[in-house]
């Protein structure tokens, strides 16, 4: 059964990339998919099947149109459990709002989540491990009797070198509030190339060379926690939320890219316990 929103919902906000204005409206429906429609133009799912690029974020598309910047709101909605929604953009990248998924969250626990009653709660584990090695950078899932999910990075900074983060739902709300990020030196030169263009201090955490940050964190290895957010919202793109997974799925020094990657080879691999 279907799990969806209790009302339309509507936010607005510039993108990250190109900073356009853009109004996203999310609408209840009982497909049991999350559709996009950006444009008025025909619509396509969030789906490794649909994924176009994943250089500086995840983009989805068809040959018609195109969502970029999908994985915060994706995240949002395997946070949520919301398997079901159709999602209407006015412009082609979806709001940066504050970097997190925070936000999102937020809207739609106040449209209320539409669940239905009786519903069993399915779980699932993979058939085989699935996995990604390539130097340094790795991506393992494996089979085990509950969810541990584990994100490691050795970053050029004071206090993320060498680190790591587990998963705790207990502590979820640091999960889905922890912002994007980027080393600030490199910022004047992504403007240029054209990227990044709506970046600023309310919606992105900056690493500072003297090894600070731009801004306050809002918890302990606060980009840790984002690279795990953008985690789940990019294998939520196999269909299955990776949240109802009985895996350990250990993630070092990875990206949008290897994410994505590992999602396809893990669609086929997912069974029902």
């Amino acid at each position: 059964m279907a799990i969806t929103l209790k009302q339309e919902v509507k936010i607005s906000g510039n993108g990250l990339m190109k900073n356009k204005p853009c109004e996203v409206t999310l609408f209840p429906t009982k497909t049991g998919e999350i559709r996009y429609f950006v444009k008025g133009q025909e619509a396509f799912t969030a789906n490794t099947d649909n994924v176009l690029a994943t250089d500086h974020c995840v983009v989805l598309g068809n040959k018609k149109s195109k969502a970029m910047l999908t994985e915060h709101l994706t995240a949002a909605l395997a946070f949520c459990h919301i398997d079901s929604v159709d999602i209407c953009m006015s412009e082609e990248e979806v709001p940066i709002l504050d970097g997190s998924s925070k936000q999102w969250v937020e809207l739609f626990k106040k449209a209320g989540i539409d669940k239905p009653l009786f519903s069993k709660e399915k779980k699932y584990t993979v058939s085989e491990p699935v996995y990604y090695l390539n130097g340094k950078t790795s991506l393992v899932i494996l089979p085990d009797k509950e969810l541990f999910m584990s994100y490691a990075v050795n970053y050029d900074h004071n206090g993320l070198k060498k680190r790591f983060v587990n998963y705790d739902p207990k502590n979820q709300n640091e999960i889905i509030e922890a912002r994007t990020f980027g080393f600030y030196r490199d910022l004047k030169k992504y403007q240029m190339l054209g990227f990044a263009q709506g970046a600023n201090i309310d919606n992105t955490l900056g690493f500072m060379d003297d090894g600070t940050y731009s801004v306050e964190l809002r918890s302990d290895c606060e980009p840790i926690k984002h690279k795990m957010l953008d985690l789940v919202g990019d294998l939520y793109l196999t269909g299955i939320n990776p949240l109802d997974l009985k895996c350990q799925i250990l993630a070092k020094e990875a990206g949008h890219a290897v994410h994505v990657k590992v999602a396809k080879i893990l669609k086929d691999k997912i069974i029902e316990i």
